[in-house]
């Protein structure tokens, strides 16, 4: 599973808090978690970052060592391949179900 994370430090922050958060960082391979890109940003958020992992307990697992630290908002995520595989078979269970209900 695809994850986005957007990530708001909870106060201004210091070489201490970067330090911890690379500390926390180097963990996550170890929990099956794979960083596929970190980025900086303006804005709402300060950095946003998209994983990999097997699945959302994992994910929220590594994420709650972050709380003192950072605030965050994660969305799910499918790649444009899969997203339009699934509103295609969506579209094509409605419409067998709408031609289910006429018959019946």
């Amino acid at each position: 599973m695809i994850f986005v994370t957007m990530w708001r430090f909870r106060q201004k922050a210091t070489k201490q808090m970067l330090a911890e958060s690379v500390k926390l960082a180097d963990q996550l391979p170890k929990e099956g978690i794979k960083i596929l890109d970190n980025y900086w940003t303006l804005g709402s958020c300060d950095l946003v970052t998209v994983a990999e992992a097997k699945d959302e307990k994992a994910f929220m697992k590594a994420l709650l060592r972050y709380g003192d630290v950072f605030s965050t908002e994660t969305l799910v995520a499918l790649n444009r391949e899969d997203a339009l595989e699934l509103f295609s078979n969506s579209q094509q269970e409605r419409k067998e179900e709408f031609c289910q209900e006429k018959r019946g």
